[in-house]
């Protein structure tokens, strides 16, 4: 199992020379990863202040640039709001520059923040999967580095050729996020490197996790190595009981373990348990 550290891009962790310092010390304590979440725009619970938020793909090179070994990625970002064109010359160029390091989350997103509906952008959510589905067509043709010819309903392509090609092949790895009972973020996730799963509302339990991947695998045509990603808190003091508790996710399954902060934790939170290393077992 790998460990990463996941933290969002707002308030404190807006500052791209803190994150990328953070990301750093995360390399040298022994994780395996450092992600980060990616809003274009986030509000709190409760209150009606406008939050600072960093633009995750800047701090992502700056984290680049700060470590040599650790994994590094989006988790998750919502490709429907992106164009994948863009996204597609952002995530090459960020994977030469980490040297073949760059993980991408991709997932519907949502409009909790007014993310869609405040920028004029589509709210229809069958409409949203459709642009996710066509976008992440156009986007691994593009980083096939071959000329690209594409009609579908959202997107269209003439004759586009985007070179270099990533540093990894066949293709830069796709983790897929879909919150379960849903199927087809599921089935869309089988045809990709690996799945992020979370049920609203609650936090997943392994029984969910054993479940959700047994209706996951059962989808996959592929044979090549498929992830997938567990998250949660521990808490870095009690060793035993945080290695039992992700022993148990990982007896279902789970070849990730993410520690998932949240814009109420503090700096130094998630200095600390950085510091405290992964809750290997």
């Amino acid at each position: 199992m790998q460990f990463a550290i996941d933290i969002p891009h707002f308030g404190p962790f807006s500052d791209p020379h803190l994150v990328a310092e953070l990301a750093h010390e995360a390399e040298e304590s022994g994780w395996d990863g450092f992600f980060l979440w990616d809003h274009i725009n986030y509000k709190l619970t409760g209150t009606s202040e406008p939050l600072l938020i960093a633009d995750p793909w800047i701090q992502l090179a700056a984290i680049a640039l700060r470590t040599k070994h650790i994994k590094l990625g989006p988790m998750v970002t919502a490709l429907p709001r992106h164009r994948p064109w863009k996204l597609a010359r952002e995530t090459v160029t960020l994977d030469q520059l980490s040297g073949g390091r760059l993980i991408l989350g991709i997932g519907l997103g949502s409009d909790r923040s007014g993310e869609y509906r405040d920028f004029g952008e589509t709210t229809d959510a069958r409409v949203r999967g459709e642009m996710l589905d066509e976008g992440l067509d156009v986007l691994t043709q593009l980083w096939s580095g071959e000329e690209v010819c594409y009609e579908g309903q959202h997107y269209q392509l003439s004759q586009v050729q985007f070179l270099p090609k990533p540093v990894q092949q066949p293709r830069i790895p796709i983790w897929i996020a879909g919150n379960w009972p849903h199927k087809k973020p599921f089935r869309r996730a089988a045809k990709f490197d690996g799945v992020f799963p979370q049920i609203l509302e609650r936090s997943l339990t392994p029984e969910d996790f054993r479940e959700i991947l047994g209706y996951t695998h059962a989808q996959r045509m592929q044979t090549n190595p498929f992830e997938a990603l567990a998250f949660g808190l521990t808490n870095g003091i009690d060793k035993a009981q945080d290695a039992v508790h992700v022993a148990s996710f990982a007896q279902a399954g789970a070849t990730w373990w993410l520690e998932h902060f949240y814009p109420r934790h503090t700096v130094e939170q998630v200095r600390l348990r950085i510091h405290q290393g992964p809750p290997r077992f």
